[in-house]
């Protein structure tokens, strides 16, 4: 139990590249789409398919795709950004914001400001990859009375987790790829990789192993600050 405890405490988000040139083996390939495979969903819907890119040309035409950064996505982010460690540590919720290009760390950023150098070195490095999976889902399926499809949702987010905690354990770097949802870059993907249209990509994800080692500070609220017992 302990050693569950650890693996979840060392989970990260791996924000580096990976080296595209060692292949993952497949049965630690076959390991992580397992845990896929035995993920809790509502009502045992398996509400998911998964969509594995190993093909180095693929992956190569999906490099090509442009990633427009949304002015939305970084000015929201921007509130979730401390800028030391200390702020870091005293929030205990956020990131710190060197993670992210320079563009990205202005309270008052502008389309102008996004440039096309930051956009380009940041979609560059998360590309490099031996492999990237890709999540659909069909969303006109629910589980039965789950306005939103909320449950299913979250059925999805078990799964990651499941798929997220293997690769962790077999030392495979993990990190999700929210920018291959949008919906522009949605339909050149649907297109490239025969996705049926009525499908959507929920996330997708890098797996493969960082070309340096990487550690970041990660923090969390202690258990008192959110267990509340017999009332709120």
């Amino acid at each position: 139990m302990d050693d569950l405890l650890k693996l979840i405490k060392e989970r990260q988000s791996t924000r580096v590249p990976f080296n595209a040139s060692k292949p993952i083996p497949k049965r630690d390939l076959k390991k992580v789409l397992e845990a896929a495979r035995w993920a809790p969903t509502a009502h045992n819907m398996q509400n998911f398919d998964i969509v594995v890119v190993d093909d180095k040309k693929i992956l190569a035409d999906i490099h090509k795709i442009k990633y427009p950064t949304s002015i939305t996505f970084v000015r929201e982010n921007y509130k979730q950004l401390s800028f030391s460690v200390e702020e870091l540590r005293k929030r205990k919720t956020g990131v710190l914001g060197t993670m992210f290009p320079p563009a990205w760390r202005n309270p008052n950023v502008t389309e102008k400001d996004i440039t096309d150098n930051d956009a380009h070195n940041s979609h560059d490095q998360l590309m490099e990859t031996p492999v990237l999976l890709l999540v659909v889902y069909d969303p006109n399926r629910r589980a039965p009375a789950s306005e939103g499809d909320f449950l299913g949702i979250m059925s999805l987010g078990c799964m990651m987790q499941n798929m997220w905690l293997m690769a962790e354990s077999l030392g495979l770097g993990f990190h999700v790829v929210s920018s291959l949802s949008n919906y522009e870059v949605e339909k050149e993907l649907k297109k490239m990789l025969n996705i049926p249209a009525h499908l959507m990509i929920a996330i997708s994800f890098r797996l493969g192993y960082p070309v340096k080692p990487f550690k970041y500070l990660r923090v969390r609220r202690d258990v008192e600050d959110f267990a509340h017992y017999n009332g709120y």
